[in-house]
Protein backbone atom coordinates (compact mmCIF):
# COMPACT_ATOMS: atom_id res chain seq x y z
CA UNK A 1 0.00 0.00 0.00
CA UNK A 2 1.18 3.52 -0.82
CA UNK A 3 0.32 6.30 1.63
CA UNK A 4 0.50 9.95 0.58
CA UNK A 5 -0.86 12.23 3.27
CA UNK A 6 -4.44 11.10 3.93
CA UNK A 7 -4.58 9.01 0.75
CA UNK A 8 -4.13 5.25 0.57
CA UNK A 9 -3.45 3.47 -2.71
CA UNK A 10 -3.54 -0.30 -3.02
CA UNK A 11 -1.13 -0.26 -5.96
CA UNK A 12 2.31 1.26 -5.38
CA UNK A 13 2.70 2.27 -9.03
CA UNK A 14 2.33 5.90 -10.07
CA UNK A 15 2.01 7.03 -13.69
CA UNK A 16 4.70 9.58 -14.48
CA UNK A 17 3.67 13.03 -15.69
CA UNK A 18 4.93 13.08 -19.29
CA UNK A 19 4.62 16.07 -21.61
CA UNK A 20 2.48 15.33 -24.67
CA UNK A 21 1.71 11.87 -23.31
CA UNK A 22 -0.28 11.78 -20.08
CA UNK A 23 -3.40 13.50 -21.29
CA UNK A 24 -6.80 12.41 -19.99
CA UNK A 25 -7.35 9.56 -22.51
CA UNK A 26 -3.93 8.05 -21.74
CA UNK A 27 -4.41 8.39 -17.99
CA UNK A 28 -7.86 6.83 -18.19
CA UNK A 29 -6.62 3.73 -20.00
CA UNK A 30 -3.87 3.28 -17.40
CA UNK A 31 -6.35 3.77 -14.55
CA UNK A 32 -8.66 1.18 -16.03
CA UNK A 33 -5.77 -1.30 -16.07
CA UNK A 34 -4.83 -0.82 -12.44
CA UNK A 35 -2.39 2.07 -11.91
CA UNK A 36 -2.63 3.50 -8.41
CA UNK A 37 -2.33 7.20 -9.20
CA UNK A 38 -2.00 9.30 -12.34
CA UNK A 39 -0.60 12.80 -12.66
CA UNK A 40 -1.28 15.31 -15.41
CA UNK A 41 1.29 16.45 -17.92
CA UNK A 42 3.61 18.97 -16.29
CA UNK A 43 2.02 22.40 -16.65
CA UNK A 44 3.56 25.86 -16.62
CA UNK A 45 2.26 27.83 -13.65
CA UNK A 46 2.85 31.05 -15.53
CA UNK A 47 0.85 29.82 -18.54
CA UNK A 48 -2.01 28.60 -16.36
CA UNK A 49 -2.29 31.85 -14.45
CA UNK A 50 -2.24 34.09 -17.52
CA UNK A 51 -5.03 32.02 -19.05
CA UNK A 52 -3.16 30.26 -21.87
CA UNK A 53 -5.92 28.04 -23.24
CA UNK A 54 -3.57 25.36 -24.60
CA UNK A 55 -2.22 24.78 -21.09
CA UNK A 56 -5.57 25.14 -19.34
CA UNK A 57 -6.96 22.43 -21.63
CA UNK A 58 -4.41 20.03 -20.10
CA UNK A 59 -5.61 20.72 -16.55
CA UNK A 60 -8.04 17.82 -16.44
CA UNK A 61 -9.67 15.81 -13.67
CA UNK A 62 -9.73 12.05 -13.91
CA UNK A 63 -13.04 10.45 -14.85
CA UNK A 64 -15.50 8.83 -12.45
CA UNK A 65 -14.09 10.53 -9.37
CA UNK A 66 -10.73 8.75 -9.52
CA UNK A 67 -7.95 10.39 -7.56
CA UNK A 68 -5.29 12.22 -9.55
CA UNK A 69 -2.47 14.70 -9.15
CA UNK A 70 -1.58 17.87 -11.03
CA UNK A 71 2.06 18.71 -11.72
CA UNK A 72 3.11 22.35 -12.11
CA UNK A 73 6.42 24.04 -12.74
CA UNK A 74 7.88 27.53 -12.41
CA UNK A 75 10.16 29.54 -10.16
CA UNK A 76 8.00 32.45 -9.02
CA UNK A 77 6.05 31.62 -5.85
CA UNK A 78 2.93 33.63 -6.69
CA UNK A 79 2.09 31.99 -10.06
CA UNK A 80 2.82 28.58 -8.52
CA UNK A 81 0.44 29.36 -5.66
CA UNK A 82 -2.31 30.42 -8.04
CA UNK A 83 -1.72 27.37 -10.26
CA UNK A 84 -1.93 25.12 -7.19
CA UNK A 85 -5.26 26.70 -6.30
CA UNK A 86 -6.48 26.01 -9.83
CA UNK A 87 -5.46 22.36 -9.43
CA UNK A 88 -7.37 22.09 -6.16
CA UNK A 89 -10.42 23.71 -7.78
CA UNK A 90 -10.78 20.84 -10.26
CA UNK A 91 -10.49 18.21 -7.53
CA UNK A 92 -6.79 17.29 -7.53
CA UNK A 93 -5.83 14.89 -4.76
CA UNK A 94 -2.31 16.32 -4.64
CA UNK A 95 -0.23 19.10 -6.17
CA UNK A 96 3.19 18.03 -7.44
CA UNK A 97 5.93 20.58 -8.15
CA UNK A 98 8.38 19.70 -10.91
CA UNK A 99 12.00 20.32 -9.96
CA UNK A 100 13.46 17.68 -12.24
CA UNK A 101 12.67 18.44 -15.88
CA UNK A 102 15.94 18.58 -17.87
CA UNK A 103 14.49 20.16 -21.03
CA UNK A 104 16.55 23.10 -22.31
CA UNK A 105 13.59 25.46 -22.60
CA UNK A 106 12.57 24.73 -18.99
CA UNK A 107 16.09 24.97 -17.59
CA UNK A 108 16.69 28.17 -19.58
CA UNK A 109 13.87 29.70 -17.55
CA UNK A 110 15.64 28.50 -14.40
CA UNK A 111 12.81 26.09 -13.67
CA UNK A 112 12.64 22.30 -13.43
CA UNK A 113 15.97 20.70 -12.54
CA UNK A 114 17.65 24.14 -12.44
CA UNK A 115 16.02 24.60 -9.04
CA UNK A 116 18.29 21.89 -7.64
CA UNK A 117 21.00 24.55 -7.73
CA UNK A 118 18.83 26.84 -5.59
CA UNK A 119 17.62 24.85 -2.58
CA UNK A 120 16.61 27.96 -0.64
CA UNK A 121 14.32 29.10 -3.45
CA UNK A 122 12.99 25.55 -3.82
CA UNK A 123 12.10 25.58 -0.12
CA UNK A 124 10.32 28.92 -0.46
CA UNK A 125 8.31 27.57 -3.39
CA UNK A 126 7.15 24.55 -1.40
CA UNK A 127 6.31 26.72 1.63
CA UNK A 128 4.37 29.12 -0.57
CA UNK A 129 2.31 26.42 -2.24
CA UNK A 130 1.76 24.62 1.06
CA UNK A 131 0.40 27.85 2.54
CA UNK A 132 -2.42 28.18 0.00
CA UNK A 133 -3.36 24.52 -0.47
CA UNK A 134 -5.88 22.98 1.97
CA UNK A 135 -4.26 20.91 4.70
CA UNK A 136 -5.71 17.63 3.39
CA UNK A 137 -4.13 18.12 -0.07
CA UNK A 138 -0.49 16.93 -0.08
CA UNK A 139 2.13 19.08 -1.78
CA UNK A 140 4.76 16.83 -3.34
CA UNK A 141 7.93 17.31 -5.38
CA UNK A 142 9.68 15.42 -8.15
CA UNK A 143 13.39 16.07 -8.65
CA UNK A 144 16.55 14.45 -10.01
CA UNK A 145 19.70 12.95 -8.54
CA UNK A 146 21.37 16.34 -8.92
CA UNK A 147 22.52 18.85 -11.51
CA UNK A 148 25.51 16.78 -12.63
CA UNK A 149 27.84 14.06 -11.32
CA UNK A 150 29.71 16.59 -9.19
CA UNK A 151 26.51 17.81 -7.57
CA UNK A 152 24.53 14.75 -6.46
CA UNK A 153 22.60 16.64 -3.79
CA UNK A 154 19.32 14.72 -3.91
CA UNK A 155 19.30 13.60 -0.23
CA UNK A 156 20.02 17.09 1.10
CA UNK A 157 17.65 18.69 -1.39
CA UNK A 158 14.83 16.30 -0.52
CA UNK A 159 15.36 16.90 3.19
CA UNK A 160 15.08 20.66 2.68
CA UNK A 161 11.82 20.23 0.76
CA UNK A 162 10.32 18.00 3.42
CA UNK A 163 11.27 20.56 6.05
CA UNK A 164 9.35 23.11 3.97
CA UNK A 165 6.24 20.93 3.87
CA UNK A 166 6.60 18.41 1.04
CA UNK A 167 4.57 15.25 1.81
CA UNK A 168 6.20 13.01 -0.80
CA UNK A 169 9.39 13.02 -2.84
CA UNK A 170 9.86 11.40 -6.24
CA UNK A 171 13.46 10.96 -7.38
CA UNK A 172 14.52 10.30 -10.95
CA UNK A 173 17.88 8.59 -10.67
CA UNK A 174 19.62 10.65 -13.34
CA UNK A 175 21.22 14.07 -13.22
CA UNK A 176 20.11 16.99 -15.32
CA UNK A 177 23.34 16.66 -17.32
CA UNK A 178 22.42 13.07 -18.22
CA UNK A 179 18.98 13.96 -19.50
CA UNK A 180 17.54 10.55 -20.35
CA UNK A 181 20.84 8.93 -21.36
CA UNK A 182 22.76 6.30 -19.45
CA UNK A 183 21.22 4.43 -16.54
CA UNK A 184 19.31 5.63 -13.51
CA UNK A 185 21.37 5.57 -10.32
CA UNK A 186 19.42 3.54 -7.77
CA UNK A 187 21.97 4.28 -5.06
CA UNK A 188 21.01 7.95 -5.05
CA UNK A 189 17.36 7.04 -4.60
CA UNK A 190 18.33 4.70 -1.73
CA UNK A 191 20.20 7.57 -0.04
CA UNK A 192 17.13 9.80 -0.32
CA UNK A 193 14.97 7.10 1.27
CA UNK A 194 17.47 6.80 4.14
CA UNK A 195 17.66 10.57 4.62
CA UNK A 196 13.92 11.16 5.09
CA UNK A 197 11.50 10.21 7.86
CA UNK A 198 9.68 6.94 7.19
CA UNK A 199 6.40 8.87 7.28
CA UNK A 200 7.37 10.61 4.02
CA UNK A 201 6.97 8.30 1.01
CA UNK A 202 9.77 8.21 -1.53
CA UNK A 203 8.95 7.23 -5.11
CA UNK A 204 11.69 5.81 -7.30
CA UNK A 205 11.76 6.70 -10.99
CA UNK A 206 13.91 5.70 -13.94
CA UNK A 207 14.29 2.69 -16.25
CA UNK A 208 11.38 0.66 -14.88
CA UNK A 209 9.80 -0.96 -17.93
CA UNK A 210 8.96 -4.44 -16.62
CA UNK A 211 8.25 -6.38 -13.43
CA UNK A 212 11.91 -7.20 -12.87
CA UNK A 213 12.77 -3.50 -13.07
CA UNK A 214 9.99 -2.69 -10.62
CA UNK A 215 11.20 -5.29 -8.13
CA UNK A 216 14.82 -4.20 -8.50
CA UNK A 217 13.87 -0.58 -7.82
CA UNK A 218 11.99 -1.56 -4.67
CA UNK A 219 14.64 -3.99 -3.42
CA UNK A 220 17.70 -1.80 -4.03
CA UNK A 221 16.32 1.56 -2.94
CA UNK A 222 13.74 0.63 -0.32
CA UNK A 223 11.40 3.14 -1.98
CA UNK A 224 7.71 3.15 -1.10
CA UNK A 225 6.46 3.26 -4.68
CA UNK A 226 7.64 3.35 -8.26
CA UNK A 227 6.84 5.90 -10.95
CA UNK A 228 6.37 4.37 -14.41
CA UNK A 229 6.95 6.45 -17.54
CA UNK A 230 7.90 5.02 -20.92
CA UNK A 231 7.15 1.48 -19.68
CA UNK A 232 3.46 2.41 -19.90
CA UNK A 233 3.48 3.56 -23.54
CA UNK A 234 1.10 1.26 -25.37
CA UNK A 235 1.41 -1.12 -22.42
CA UNK A 236 -1.29 -0.47 -19.81
CA UNK A 237 -1.14 -4.19 -18.99
CA UNK A 238 2.06 -3.44 -17.07
CA UNK A 239 -0.18 -2.06 -14.31
CA UNK A 240 -2.38 -5.15 -14.43
CA UNK A 241 0.69 -7.31 -13.84
CA UNK A 242 1.93 -5.05 -11.04
CA UNK A 243 -1.42 -5.22 -9.29
CA UNK A 244 -1.36 -9.01 -9.48
CA UNK A 245 2.21 -9.08 -8.13
CA UNK A 246 1.26 -6.93 -5.14
CA UNK A 247 -1.76 -9.09 -4.40
CA UNK A 248 0.30 -12.27 -4.54
CA UNK A 249 -1.61 -13.44 -7.59
CA UNK A 250 -0.40 -15.04 -10.78
CA UNK A 251 0.85 -12.61 -13.42
CA UNK A 252 -1.76 -12.40 -16.22
CA UNK A 253 1.19 -11.91 -18.58
CA UNK A 254 1.30 -10.21 -21.95
CA UNK A 255 -2.00 -9.18 -23.51
CA UNK A 256 -3.71 -11.31 -26.11
CA UNK A 257 -4.16 -9.80 -29.55
CA UNK A 258 -7.82 -9.25 -28.74
CA UNK A 259 -6.91 -7.41 -25.54
CA UNK A 260 -4.51 -5.25 -27.54
CA UNK A 261 -7.25 -4.46 -30.06
CA UNK A 262 -9.71 -3.63 -27.28
CA UNK A 263 -7.27 -1.31 -25.51
CA UNK A 264 -6.44 0.48 -28.74
CA UNK A 265 -10.13 0.94 -29.56
CA UNK A 266 -10.81 2.20 -26.04
CA UNK A 267 -7.94 4.68 -26.25
CA UNK A 268 -9.10 6.00 -29.61
CA UNK A 269 -12.68 6.30 -28.37
CA UNK A 270 -11.45 8.35 -25.41
CA UNK A 271 -9.43 10.58 -27.73
CA UNK A 272 -12.56 11.20 -29.78
CA UNK A 273 -14.65 12.13 -26.75
CA UNK A 274 -12.12 13.93 -24.56
CA UNK A 275 -9.38 15.48 -26.71
CA UNK A 276 -9.68 18.76 -28.57
CA UNK A 277 -10.78 18.01 -32.18
CA UNK A 278 -7.70 19.72 -33.58
CA UNK A 279 -5.60 17.18 -31.66
CA UNK A 280 -7.38 14.04 -32.87
CA UNK A 281 -5.07 13.14 -35.76
CA UNK A 282 -1.92 13.74 -33.69
CA UNK A 283 -3.16 11.75 -30.70
CA UNK A 284 -4.45 8.83 -32.78
CA UNK A 285 -1.09 8.66 -34.54
CA UNK A 286 0.63 8.37 -31.16
CA UNK A 287 -1.74 5.59 -30.09
CA UNK A 288 -1.03 3.75 -33.33
CA UNK A 289 2.70 3.98 -32.67
CA UNK A 290 2.45 2.83 -29.06
CA UNK A 291 0.14 -0.14 -29.53
CA UNK A 292 1.86 -1.42 -32.69
CA UNK A 293 5.27 -1.60 -31.03
CA UNK A 294 6.82 -5.06 -31.39
CA UNK A 295 3.91 -6.22 -33.53
CA UNK A 296 4.05 -7.74 -37.01
CA UNK A 297 4.64 -5.15 -39.76
CA UNK A 298 4.52 -2.44 -37.11
CA UNK A 299 7.26 -0.30 -38.66
CA UNK A 300 5.52 -0.14 -42.04
CA UNK A 301 2.22 0.64 -40.34
CA UNK A 302 3.72 3.48 -38.30
CA UNK A 303 5.41 4.91 -41.37
CA UNK A 304 2.07 4.97 -43.18
CA UNK A 305 -0.02 6.51 -40.38
CA UNK A 306 2.42 9.33 -39.76
CA UNK A 307 1.95 10.38 -43.37
CA UNK A 308 -1.84 10.36 -43.06
CA UNK A 309 -3.55 13.65 -42.29
CA UNK A 310 -7.20 12.64 -42.77
CA UNK A 311 -8.72 11.30 -39.53
CA UNK A 312 -11.20 8.94 -41.18
CA UNK A 313 -8.48 7.44 -43.39
CA UNK A 314 -6.20 7.14 -40.39
CA UNK A 315 -8.82 5.35 -38.30
CA UNK A 316 -9.70 2.98 -41.12
CA UNK A 317 -6.04 2.07 -41.60
CA UNK A 318 -5.56 1.60 -37.87
CA UNK A 319 -8.54 -0.67 -37.39
CA UNK A 320 -7.58 -2.68 -40.47
CA UNK A 321 -4.07 -3.15 -39.08
CA UNK A 322 -5.06 -4.16 -35.54
CA UNK A 323 -7.94 -6.38 -36.72
CA UNK A 324 -5.49 -8.14 -39.03
CA UNK A 325 -2.96 -9.05 -36.35
CA UNK A 326 -2.62 -12.81 -35.94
Amino acid sequence: MLRIGPHRFETTAVLAPMAAVTDLPFRTVCEEHGVGLTITEFLSAEALTRGAQKTIDKLTASLDGRRFGVQIFGREPEPLQRAAEMAVSIGASLVDINMGCPAKRVVAGECGSALMKEPALAQNIVRGVRAVVPAHIPVTVKHRAGWDERNLNAPEFASALVEAGAAMITVHGRTRAQGFSGQADLEVIRRVRQALPTTIPVIGNGDVVDLDGYQRMRDVTGCDGVMIGRGALGNPWFFRSLRALLRGERDPGAPSLEERRQAFRRHVTLIGSLAQPKRHVTEVRKACAWYSRNQANGAAFRNAVFKTKDLSVLLEAAHTYFDGLR
